[in-house]
């Protein structure tokens, strides 16, 4: 799996995630950039399913998952009205490098 980066564009950070396409669990990965952040299906067949966001379409950042055995994520809320759910081992470290960046 690759991802192309832009010209001064580079990795800040990155976490394995799944999203929930037309009923279907893809699983990928959610990168941060200084730029941007994309979800990457890492199976090939799912790629329409990649997605990118650009820090000033980023209306919030919700932290879920608070209880003991609730699974821990982002919900990131774009100003197009989309609510886009990352379920993310490194919900913390990478929720708050998003708020920093928008």
């Amino acid at each position: 799996m690759t991802v192309k980066l832009n010209a001064n564009e580079v990795v800040l950070k990155a976490g394995d995630t799944n999203q929930v396409v037309d009923n279907v669990k893809v699983d990928g990965k959610l990168i941060v950039t200084n730029q941007r952040i994309y979800f990457k299906a890492l199976k090939e067949e799912m790629e329409n399913s990649n997605l990118e966001i650009l820090f000033e379409n980023i209306m919030e950042v919700i932290f879920y998952g608070n209880g003991f055995f609730a699974t821990k994520g982002l919900n990131v809320v774009t100003r197009d009205g989309r609510s886009l759910m990352f379920p993310l081992q490194k919900r913390d470290e990478i929720g708050q490098l998003i708020n920093k960046m928008y």
